[in-house]
C-alpha cells in the first residue's frame, strides 16, 4: 500500500547558512580545472571588442565593425548549444580539441582578411567559424562542478563563483584588448585572444579526470534531447539576451565615446569599470544566504538593471558614464547569477552543459544584436544614441520575465511513499 505525497519548492529561514568560497575551493581537485579554465575563457571577453576595434580601423565605420562582431556572436549564438550537447554526449575533450583548432584558425584569418581590407562580405564569411568555434569553457566549467558537488550546497556558491570569475574576465579581457589594439597594433587583440584560446583550450582539455560523465544512451538521451524543451529555460534564454544588448551595447557605444572626445583608451577604463561593478556584486551575492526564492530574487534583480541601463543615453561626461556603468555593472551580477542557479534546479544533470551554452548564446546573441543596431545608431544619429539599445533590450526581457515568471518556479516533486512489506523504492519524479 503506497501514499503520494507532492511536496513544492519552499523558503526555509530556519536552512543553515550557505557555505562559503573557502569551503568550495577546498574541493578536491577544484584547483585542476579552475586555473587553465579561467585562462580558456579569458579569449571570450576579449574577442567582440578585439573584432570591432579591428574592423573600425581598417574600415572607418562603427556599423560594419558592429556587423562582423554581430556575426560572429550569432554563429556563436547558434552553434554553442549544439557543442554542448555534443559534449553531454561524447565528453568535453572531444569537443573542445577540434574547437580550439578551428577557432585559431579562424580567428587569425579574419585578422589577415580585415588587414587586408578584403570587402565586408569576406569578414562575414571568415566570422562564421570564427564564432562557431568559440570554446564554450565556462559552461564547462559550471557542468564540471555539478559533477563534483552534485546536490550539495555547495552549488549554489559555485553558481555565483563562477559569475564572479566570468566577470573578472570582463574586467581584464575588454582591459588587455583595448590596450593591445591601441599601444601596439590594431590587430594585436584578435592575436592574442587567438593564442590565448589555443594555450588555454589545450590546457583545460587535458584536464580528463574532472570532466562530467558523458549521458547515456537510449532512453534517456531521447528523453533529455533538448534542454530548451524546459519552458525555464526558454524564459532565462529571453532574460540573458537582454543581458547580452547591455554588453554589446555597452561596447561599440563607450569606444565610439572615447573616440569622440580624443581619448580611445578610457574606452578599457570605462568598460573596465562597468565590468568591475558586476564582479563586485557577483562577489557579494555570493556569500549571501538568500532566503528569497530564485525567481523572485532574478524578477527584482532584473527590474533595477533594467532602470539603471535605461540611464545611460543621458550621460554626455567620462564620470557619468562611469558612474552609469558602475552600477548597471552591480546590478548584472545577481540576474546572472540567479539564472544559471535557477538552471540546476530546472534542467537534469545530464543536459546541464547544453542549458549554459544555451544561456551562454543568448548573451552572444543579444550583443550581436546590441553591436549591429548600436553601430548603426552611432552612425546615423547622434553620439551616444547607442546607449538606446540596453534601455530597449532589458526592458523587454522585464516584460517577458513578469509574464511568464511562474515558469521558473521548479518543478513539484512527487515522492511514492512505500508501507507494509511492499519491497518497493521511492520514486521522485520532476513535473515539467
Amino acid at each position: 500500500m503506497a501514499s503520494t505525497v507532492t511536496t513544492e519548492p519552499s523558503e526555509n529561514p530556519a536552512a543553515p547558512p550557505r557555505p562559503g568560497y573557502g569551503q568550495l575551493l577546498r574541493t578536491r581537485g577544484a584547483w585542476t580545472f579552475l586555473l587553465p579554465g579561467f585562462a580558456a575563457r579569458q579569449p571570450f571577453a576579449m574577442l567582440t571588442i578585439s573584432i570591432v576595434l579591428l574592423v573600425q580601423h581598417t574600415t572607418g565605420s562603427y556599423g560594419a565593425a558592429g556587423a562582423a562582431a554581430a556575426v560572429t556572436g550569432v554563429s556563436m549564438a547558434l552553434c554553442a548549444p549544439y557543442g554542448g550537447r555534443l559534449a553531454d554526449r561524447y565528453g568535453q575533450r572531444a569537443v573542445l580539441i577540434p574547437g580550439v583548432l578551428v577557432h585559431t584558425l579562424s580567428g587569425l584569418g579574419l585578422t589577415a582578411l580585415a588587414l587586408a581590407h578584403a570587402p565586408l562580405w569576406a569578414l562575414f564569411a571568415a566570422a562564421v567559424p570564427t564564432g562557431a568555434s568559440v570554446p564554450q569553457i565556462g559552461p564547462m566549467v559550471r557542468a564540471r562542478w555539478g559533477a563534483k558537488l552534485q546536490d550539495s550546497p555547495l552549488m549554489s556558491t559555485a553558481a555565483a563563483f563562477e559569475s564572479v570569475t566570468d566577470e573578472l574576465t570582463f574586467v581584464f579581457g575588454p582591459l588587455l584588448a583595448t590596450a593591445l589594439c591601441t599601444t601596439v597594433t590594431p590587430a594585436a587583440g584578435l592575436v592574442a585572444e587567438a593564442a590565448l584560446t589555443l594555450l588555454g583550450g589545450l590546457l583545460f582539455a587535458a584536464r580528463k579526470s574532472t570532466q562530467p560523465q558523458v549521458s547515456g544512451t537510449g532512453h534517456a538521451r531521447v528523453r533529455h534531447a533538448s534542454a530548451l524543451r524546459v519552458p525555464g529555460v526558454r524564459v532565462l534564454v529571453a532574460a540573458f539576451l537582454g543581458i547580452g544588448s547591455v554588453f554589446g551595447g555597452m561596447q561599440v557605444s563607450l569606444a565610439a565615446f572615447t573616440e569622440s572626445i580624443g581619448e580611445p583608451g578610457l574606452n578599457g577604463v570605462l568598460y573596465g569599470t562597468f565590468a568591475a561593478g558586476n564582479m563586485l556584486s557577483g562577489i557579494v551575492c555570493g556569500a549571501i544566504a538568500w532566503k528569497a526564492a530564485p525567481h523572485r530574487r532574478l524578477v527584482t534583480g532584473y527590474a533595477a538593471l533594467a532602470l539603471t541601463a535605461s540611464a545611460l543615453w543621458t550621460s554626455h561626461s567620462v564620470l557619468a558614464l562611469a558612474g552609469l556603468g558602475l552600477l548597471v555593472g552591480m546590478c548584472i551580477a545577481p540576474a546572472l547569477i540567479t539564472g544559471y542557479t535557477l538552471v540546476e534546479d530546472l534542467v537534469p544533470a545530464g543536459a546541464r552543459t547544453e542549458a549554459f551554452t544555451w544561456l551562454t548564446g543568448a548573451v552572444a546573441l543579444g550583443q550581436a544584436a546590441a553591436v549591429t543596431v548600436a553601430g548603426q545608431l552611432e552612425d546615423r544619429l547622434w553620439g551616444g544614441a547607442g546607449f538606446l539599445v540596453p534601455m530597449a533590450g532589458t526592458l523587454l526581457a522585464l516584460v517577458t520575465l513578469l509574464a511568464l515568471r511562474s515558469r521558473l518556479v521548479p518543478p513539484r516533486v512527487t515522492k511514492v511513499v512505500t508501507r507494509g512489506a511492499a519491497h518497493r523504492e521511492p520514486v521522485a519524479i520532476g513535473e515539467m
